[in-house]
């Protein structure tokens, strides 16, 4: 009974050809299913984070007055205008409506978070970052309200 044994070329061999079909099966993904995945991703986080500000105000308006103390605006203003930020992005994303302005909004969103209120999260927020990138820069995809709204624009409808 022979025994086969690998050789280092033929390891390397098949090391590159396990890679081509990843490589194969990734650049057959269609670009508005990684859209999709990111639009839900970003906008849930958004989501859930507006809704912790909305299901505890009083603690919310301490956090802000006490903890992020964001510079020359008043904590409750400020309060309120990140939960509308949260509410009204990530239901933009999730729809896939106006997407682009949506990802803009949230981005500034991300920028005041990393700079004023939790610096040391910066790996998170780059995360979030990059989904957000991914969506201005490429937009909803097909699975959209913005797909749906371009198709009869372009029809003439």
């Amino acid at each position: 009974m022979t025994t086969m044994r690998a050789t280092p070329m033929s390891f390397s061999r098949t090391i590159y050809r396990v890679h081509d079909t990843v490589v194969e099966w990734a650049t057959a993904l269609p670009l508005s299913i990684v859209q999709l995945a990111s639009r839900v991703a970003v906008a849930e986080v958004f989501w859930q984070s507006a809704q912790t500000k909305l299901a505890s105000w009083p603690v919310t308006l301490q956090l802000f007055s006490f903890e992020y103390r964001l510079p020359l605006l008043d904590p409750g203003l400020t309060a309120l205008m990140a939960t509308a930020a949260e509410l009204s992005g990530a239901a933009m994303l999730g729809l896939g409506l106006l997407a682009r302005l949506a990802s803009l909004m949230l981005l500034g969103v991300v920028a005041t978070i990393q700079i004023f209120v939790y610096p040391d999260h910066w790996v998170e927020h780059l995360m979030w970052t990059s989904l957000l990138l991914l969506i201005l820069s490429r937009g909803a995809g097909v699975f959209s309200v913005d797909h749906l709204v371009a198709r009869r624009v372009r029809a003439g409808g």
